[in-house]
This record gives structure tokens, C-alpha cells and sequence, in this order.
């Protein structure tokens, strides 16, 4: 039977980066947030994955910031053991930058952020709709979600697609701006290895030519008991050979990259990002859809394409949703 549930405040959809720091933002404003997620674990591409002993960071590899807030938040998460810095750079030179990794791996970043907040996962929506003064957000289960304000943070196609469904028209001039916003995909080979791989320490490498984009070394990294490396194609090689078969799309990302591996690859499974990184950014940090009742939209493709540009659209979402929420 469908649940008709309590009104929050704030409800944000997707538990990704932008969303988990634009809720601890709200909620340390004494409003209430609620977190809807669809996927069984949170981080959206702060994603890891275990393959016996093996553990990949399979999605976002690495974190940068040169945002005093965001490096705050960074260092009291190293504080509490959740991250740690893996390299200022790789071979063969060094620019002084910290790349910080999650500890164990990188959903343990998300997992510290989401400390404290009221998230539910497994929740697929299939509309938002306007209720009176309020939101409502409908589950693919019929459950009713209602809020005071909406915080939207997947994809912005899939956004848009949310409100479409739920029959929430945008200005024109807004609804081309989003429209124009295009995600390169990503196909990521997880291999597990027999042996150590040839990639050179700290374990990281971007090749100049051929169809991988990047290539690591999560042994040498330090969050993997065996020798396993994670391949990320690159947009042209990964939309090319989307819909092929997956398993024999990553062999051939396996195969170009051969000169990198050093040992035979015992078993590997292939992961596709539709959405892996926006193509062009937008001129704002975040998109103020409708004021009154308030609705925003954040995520990567407004403050910049890494996980710190996603957690900076996050801090102006919710500056921007407590600016315009009703007292």
C-alpha cells in the first residue's frame, strides 16, 4: 500500500555529493531534510566495489579542492579516518596538489559526509509535482513524499525528465539552458590481476593516445589486498561501443591496454556511467527552477565537473533554498 509521508522542509533527491553537502548545509540551519536515493548505497560516483579480495574505486578516482570550505570538510574527514591524502601528483613530475582517496576506498567518503541525515535509498521517483505550497515526489511504489522545497541533484536530463512527468513547465529560456547540457559515458573495466601491473608509483596514469582515458593501480593506491587495476575508456571509445556486449567491450579495453598490465588478468566485470562528466559546465553554481515554492537544481554540471565542483553546487543550492524558503 502507498505511504503517504510526513512534510519535511527540504527534500533532496540524490545522495551523490552534491545533495549529501547541500543537506548537512540545511540541516545545520535547524530546517528538515530528507535524502531520496535510488541506488542501494550512497556516493553516486564516489563508488567502490569489492571482487573478493580485491576493492576498486571504480568512478571518481581521486579529490582536489582549492575551496577553503570544502578542503575544511575534507581535513575533518582525514581527521576521523575517512580519507587520506594519496598522492600531490603523478609520475613523472609532482604539481604539490593533494589527491585525496576515501579510507578504505572512496564510498567511505560519502558514507562520513552522510553522518547525521535522514537518507533513505532504494527510492526510485518517477515525478514531482506541485501540491498546493509544497512538493510532492512520488517512488515507483506509489509513496508520496512532500516537502516545502526540492532539491534536484541527478543527472540534469533525468531532472528534467522528473519534472516532466509531473507536469512542472519551466521558463523557456531556463528549460534551454538545461537542455544544452550534454554528459560524456564512460565504460570502467575492473580486472583483477595475477600479478603487480607495470603502472608506476603513486599508481595512476592518464595515457596520451589510444582508448583509455586513465588507468590505476588500486594496490598501489592502498585499498587493495591484490593487485587490481580499474580502466576507465574514454567518451569516443565508450559511446562507440555502448551497447555492445559489455564483457567483450571491456577485452578490448583490456587488450589496448596490455602494456600497462604486467600480468594476466584472472577475472574482471565492466561498469557503464551514462552520465560520467558533463561536457560543458554552466555559467552558475546551481539553477533556481522556481521561486516560491522553491526549487533548485545542483549537481556537477553547474560548479564543475570533479566531486570538489559538485560539492561547491551543493553549498549554493542550499544557500539559495534558505534564501527563498518560506519561515
Amino acid at each position: 500500500m502507498p505511504i503517504h509521508e510526513p512534510s519535511f522542509d527540504v527534500l533532496i533527491i540524490g545522495a551523490g555529493v552534491s545533495g549529501l553537502i547541500a543537506a548537512r548545509e540545511i540541516q545545520g540551519s535547524g530546517r528538515s531534510v530528507l535524502l531520496l536515493d535510488k541506488g542501494r548505497g550512497l556516493g553516486g560516483r564516489l563508488a567502490s566495489r569489492r571482487v573478493g579480495a580485491a576493492t576498486f574505486d571504480y568512478g571518481a578516482q581521486f579529490i582536489t579542492t582549492r575551496d577553503a570550505r570544502f578542503e575544511a570538510i575534507l581535513n575533518q574527514g582525514a581527521e576521523a579516518g575517512m580519507m587520506t591524502e594519496w598522492c600531490q601528483g603523478f609520475a613523472p613530475t609532482s604539481d604539490g596538489h593533494t589527491r585525496w582517496r576515501g579510507q578504505p576506498a572512496m564510498t567511505a567518503v560519502a558514507k562520513y559526509l552522510a553522518q547525521g541525515l535522514e537518507i533513505r535509498t532504494e527510492k526510485q521517483i518517477v515525478a514531482i509535482r506541485r501540491a498546493g505550497d509544497r512538493y510532492s515526489v512520488e517512488t515507483s511504489t506509489g509513496d508520496l513524499h512532500f516537502a516545502s522545497a526540492v532539491l534536484l541533484t541527478p543527472p540534469v536530463p533525468q531532472s528534467l525528465a522528473l519534472l516532466a512527468a509531473g507536469e512542472i513547465t519551466l521558463d523557456p529560456a531556463m528549460q534551454r539552458r538545461l537542455d544544452g547540457i550534454q554528459y560524456e559515458r564512460c565504460l570502467a573495466v575492473m580486472a583483477v590481476l595475477k600479478g603487480p601491473s607495470l603502472i608506476p608509483p603513486p599508481g595512476g596514469l592518464a595515457p596520451t593516445s589510444g582508448p583509455a582515458a586513465w588507468i590505476a593501480d588500486n594496490q598501489r593506491k592502498g585499498i587493495s589486498m591484490e593487485p587490481a587495476v580499474t580502466i576507465h575508456a574514454t567518451h569516443e571509445f565508450s559511446l562507440a561501443h555502448w551497447d555492445e556486449d559489455r564483457m567483450e567491450s571491456g577485452r578490448r579495453l583490456l587488450d589496448a591496454s596490455l602494456p600497462w598490465l604486467g600480468a594476466e588478468v584472472l577475472r574482471y566485470q565492466v561498469h557503464g556511467w551514462r552520465y560520467s562528466k558533463p561536457v560543458q559546465v554552466d555559467e552558475h553554481p546551481c539553477a533556481l527552477l522556481q521561486a516560491s515554492p522553491p526549487l533548485v537544481m545542483a549537481g556537477d554540471a553547474f560548479a564543475g565537473p570533479r566531486v570538489e565542483g559538485a560539492a561547491l553546487s551543493g553549498m549554493a543550492a542550499a544557500e539559495t533554498l534558505l534564501a527563498h524558503i518560506h519561515r
